[in-house]
């Protein structure tokens, strides 16, 4: 009895490195080995290595620049001291209004909607003088108008801006950019209540795009935060230190 040829399943790994799998691979039998992904990650972790170290002078004032001097490459310290004198220089030159305007309804249109063609602008609506919350949002409208120039912040009366418009809803705060309201805020209990401070108005600013996480007026205004407690307690250890010697 003549038993036929009949070729026996051979079950292949495709993935395995083999003399036979090249065979099949050759004659398209099996496909392709697909490329490993090891070379693939080792070139982006040496790629994040790079650009973390690129990257370490980000956020750096120009006093902790100059401070690196001994332990950085000299060519690339100074890219790095261009580059914040350069945002300086064009912080310095947007920052035309450092002042609160009150503005009144006939000029609205001018004051704000236009003017926000070319910055931004936070229009604060107030309450009556017994409005505590009103007169919160006043003094921090004053302090952030101070430093960030570049930013227009304006007030008036709710109801001289919107006509019937009531107490309870004030302070609101309505913010421009391009001709348009881009968020609206109505009193301070979407922020932080009596006790909302620059810090909450400014995360709005860095959520909306007006200010940048890498602003340096940020950072100093962080560490002049920080530096004041200590700077009143040396002062006190040093009059202590002086009474001594009396």
């Amino acid at each position: 009895m003549n038993i036929p040829d009949v070729p026996i399943p051979v079950e292949v790994d495709p993935n395995e490195d083999t003399e036979w799998n090249d065979i099949l691979r050759k004659h398209g039998v099996i496909p392709e080995k697909p490329p490993s992904p090891t070379p693939m990650i080792e070139e982006a972790l040496v790629e994040a290595r790079r650009l973390a170290h690129e990257n370490r002078l980000e956020g750096k004032d120009l006093d902790e620049l100059d401070e690196l001097e001994d332990d950085e490459d000299e060519d690339f310290l100074e890219q790095y001291r261009l580059k914040r004198m350069a945002e300086l220089s064009t912080i310095t030159k947007a920052s035309v209004f450092n002042q609160v305007y009150p503005v009144q309804k006939p000029d609205y249109s001018r004051e704000v909607t236009e003017a926000s063609q070319k910055a931004w602008v936070f229009v604060l609506l107030t309450a009556s003088d017994s409005n505590v919350e009103s007169r919160i949002a006043e003094e921090l409208w004053r302090e952030l108008a101070r430093d960030f120039g570049d930013i227009k912040f304006c007030k008036m009366r709710g109801n001289l801006c919107i006509e019937g418009y009531p107490d309870k809803n004030c302070p609101t705060v309505l913010i421009y950019k391009d001709g348009d309201i881009k968020r609206q805020i109505v009193t301070l209990r979407e922020l932080n209540g009596p006790r909302t401070s620059t810090d909450d108005i400014k995360k709005v600013l860095l959520d909306l795009g007006a200010l940048q996480h890498s602003d340096p007026r940020l950072r100093r205004k962080d560490e002049d935060t920080e530096q004041g407690p200590k700077k009143i307690r040396q002062s006190r250890n040093d009059d202590d230190e002086d009474s001594d010697w009396d």
